[in-house]
């Protein structure tokens, strides 16, 4: 009997609204966690001092762990039913809230129930996955996934400033709300859909304390990380003695030494993520300060990047049939040698044009190596744990990403020059896309 076409699966009449909503809640999402920076100095200006630049960027990384966690377990228990439709709103409101504040603690709330309802619908998404789509068919829909948050890092900038300077930042959280009512309509005949557990995930004691902690924690580094001083510093220390009794309550048994399976699939979407993100957060300073480029120029390798990302996402959505922890394998590597090519640019002595190339080689390997991921976790899990294992694996994005750019911050408030600072964190970065190419093999499906 011949297999139908994937793409019939994910555009095919049974499937196109729910394929469409799915990427269009994630492109939301992206778009605010990206676009809201272009507009924040002037909802800074309007509302508060530069002092508390910060403070709505952590407000959103802290209720998106709770979310994260809190979702997860919902859909094992449940199923994702009530989540796809509850975190849709919840993260509408929180557009609400901050479109329309007039006081800075008014928007800080809006950026908490935006994180809060963002954090649990990437859950839900996952489960969502794993429900309405065949196993042949999640390569594709993941390389979707990875182009709708592509998408939005190439044109959320530009299109925020452009909403700010010529409307009012207010429209940068009130124009997406219609967005949002339209990505749940699609999603909705799915949603109806949706079975529960046959059998309800058992409880898991102590996930809400645990989460309130993590969460504590991840703003705290995320908060270090924009304030590159010795406070800074010293806080990041402590947010991971925090971290660490936190998340081996919230991680799979077995996943700080990748034990094979489900523990190495969500320690290879730390390692990857880590590696990655934390370079492109201090990419353009490497090049603005040590060599003088312009912001606009800086932002040339960040679009490589991105460019490589989607491309290479989408090859392997193509080929169902290759081996997944090969292509991680790949991943990896690609982008430990985009990241330790960086030791050759961040020097005062480095090529910078250099930075571009290198970056486009780290998409690529982003594009093979987190879709890999992706499909791996969920041919891994059962009905009962798909939400677990999809909050581990977004918390350990979240938790690298966090810790690594706060240790950058360390480094500057430390060594005081990015000239000096910089190259020890590639480096560090670049032993982190090692380990995580060592580890790629153990993450096949037991």
């Amino acid at each position: 009997m011949s297999v139908p076409p994937v793409r019939d699966e994910l555009f095919g009449r049974s499937h196109r609204s729910v394929t469409i909503g799915i990427l269009l809640l994630i492109s939301l999402v992206a778009f605010e966690q990206l676009g809201v920076g272009a507009a924040m100095p002037a909802v800074v200006a309007d509302l508060a001092r530069v002092e508390d630049y910060a403070w709505p960027f952590v407000a959103f990384v802290a209720t998106t762990v709770v979310g994260t966690v809190l979702g997860g377990r919902w859909c094992d228990a449940r199923g994702p039913r009530l989540v796809l439709l509850l975190a849709p709103a919840v993260f509408g409101l929180g557009l609400l809230v901050a479109g329309t504040a007039a006081t800075f603690p008014q928007l800080l709330a809006g950026r908490l129930l935006q994180g809060l309802g963002a954090g649990a619908q990437g859950v839900s998404v996952y489960v969502l996955i794993a429900q309405v789509y065949s196993e042949r068919a999640r390569p594709a829909v993941f390389g979707l996934v990875s182009s709708a948050y592509v998408l939005p890092s190439l044109v959320g900038p530009p299109v925020a400033g452009i909403v700010t300077q010529y409307l009012s930042w207010h429209w940068v959280f009130l124009g997406l709300l219609p967005l949002v009512a339209l990505a749940v309509l699609l999603v909705l005949p799915a949603v109806r859909d949706l079975s529960r557990p046959q059998e309800p995930a058992l409880p898991r004691r102590g996930l809400v304390p645990a989460a309130l902690a993590a969460s504590a924690g991840i703003a705290a580094l995320s908060w270090s990380g924009q304030h590159p001083t010795v406070v800074g510093g010293i806080l990041a220390a402590a947010a991971l003695a925090l971290l660490v009794p936190a998340l081996r309550r919230l991680a799979p048994t077995g996943t700080f030494r990748a034990r094979p399976g489900i523990p190495a699939v969500v320690a290879g979407r730390g390692l990857i993520s880590g590696a990655f993100f934390a370079v492109t957060a201090y990419l353009p300073l490497m090049l603005t300060a040590t060599h003088g480029w312009s912001l606009t120029a800086a932002g040339l390798p960040l679009i490589a990047g991105s460019l490589g990302w989607s491309a290479a996402a989408a090859w392997q959505g193509r080929r169902p049939d290759l081996s997944r922890p090969m292509l991680l394998r790949i991943g990896m590597v690609a982008v430990a040698v985009g990241t330790a090519g960086m030791l050759a640019v961040a020097p005062g002595w480095g090529v910078a044009w250099l930075a571009v190339p290198l970056w486009l080689l780290a998409g690529i390997g982003m594009g093979l190596g987190y879709s890999a991921l992706a499909a791996l976790l969920l041919a891994g899990s059962t009905s009962e744990d798909t939400g677990y294992h999809s909050s581990a694996a977004l918390l350990a994005d979240q938790l690298t990403q966090a810790t690594f750019v706060g240790l950058g911050g360390a480094l500057l408030a430390l060594l005081t020059s990015p000239a000096v600072a910089l190259p020890v964190l590639v480096a560090v970065l670049a032993a982190l896309a090692v380990i995580g190419a060592l580890v790629a093999p153990r993450t096949a499906a037991r």
